[in-house]
């Protein structure tokens, strides 16, 4: 039996004990002017306010579930205020108990780093997700940890063909493929949201962001020869009418649908 797709993504935000932990702001400053400082001094230096990744902390996990028999679920690992430690261990809870194929758009390069680093500080185990080989041998030819397997597979990077040059920004191929791109807001916005207090803006926007992920990842199927064209649409109509079904509960779901019917650019 074919294991379960899970395509996933993470929003967060800087987390100011790691910040002063780096050394990136003058001691004695309260929060937010010791974020506010780490970040002007982030933008001087490399010319983007955005914090290194040892200094982001977990807001949202989002993923879409893609099983065979089940269709497609979406589900939204979110932090209220101090849940960090469960968002980040109910993740991997699920690689440990599905065994899924993980995809993402830079998973390699931020996600699951990130993820690394929040797993260490809340110490979550992930016994599964780091196997290689030492406890069941089929890991050792195909795990989530190294860069050329596909257990984990990180579509930026695998279509750049590994190099950082060719890398492209998800929003510009999906709409290249004729799906709607992000909604919403992007990542440089998630901050200010936060500080308002719209949480469940930030997770919607997650979810769509995996929302075009699994559709790429359904286009890349295609041109691998994974799906038949007629299998590839039939992905496409099974999309559509779970949309249909989730948009009763969610109006994102709506607004995701009505702008993929009204897209121009290609031909999904």
């Amino acid at each position: 039996m074919a294991a379960p797709i899970i395509v996933f993504d993470i929003e967060t935000i800087p987390d100011v004990h790691a910040v002063r932990a780096a050394g990136l702001a003058d001691a004695g400053l309260d929060d937010a002017a010791t974020l506010e400082q780490a970040r002007q001094r982030r933008l001087e230096a490399t010319g983007s306010d955005f914090l290194p990744i040892v200094c982001q902390r977990v807001l949202v996990i989002s993923c879409i579930f893609s099983d065979a028999s089940k269709g497609l679920k979406v589900h939204s690992f979110v932090d209220h205020g101090g849940q960090e430690a469960e968002v980040v261990q109910g993740f991997f809870r699920l690689i440990e108990r599905l065994e899924p194929q993980l995809v993402s758009w830079n998973g390699g390069g931020f996600d699951l780093p990130v993820l690394h680093y929040r797993g260490m500080v809340h110490a979550v185990q992930a016994s599964k997700y780091w196997d290689m080989g030492e406890d069941d041998r089929d890991y050792k030819w195909n795990n989530y940890i190294s860069r050329y397997h596909h257990r984990h597979l990180d579509l930026m990077d695998l279509l750049a063909l590994y190099q950082p040059r060719a890398n492209a920004g998800m929003d510009t191929l999906a709409q290249l493929c004729g799906f709607p791109g992000k909604l919403g807001m992007d990542g440089s916005q998630v901050l200010g949201a936060w500080q308002r207090g719209e949480l469940d803006a930030i997770r919607r926007y997650c979810e769509t962001d995996v929302l075009n992920t699994y559709l790429l990842y359904c286009r890349f199927q295609l041109m691998r020869g994974a799906l038949s064209p007629q299998q590839h649409a039939d992905e496409l109509g099974l999309v559509r009418s779970t949309l249909a079904e989730w948009a009763a509960d969610e109006p994102h779901w709506a607004q995701y649908l009505a702008a993929w019917n009204g897209a121009s650019a290609g031909a999904a």
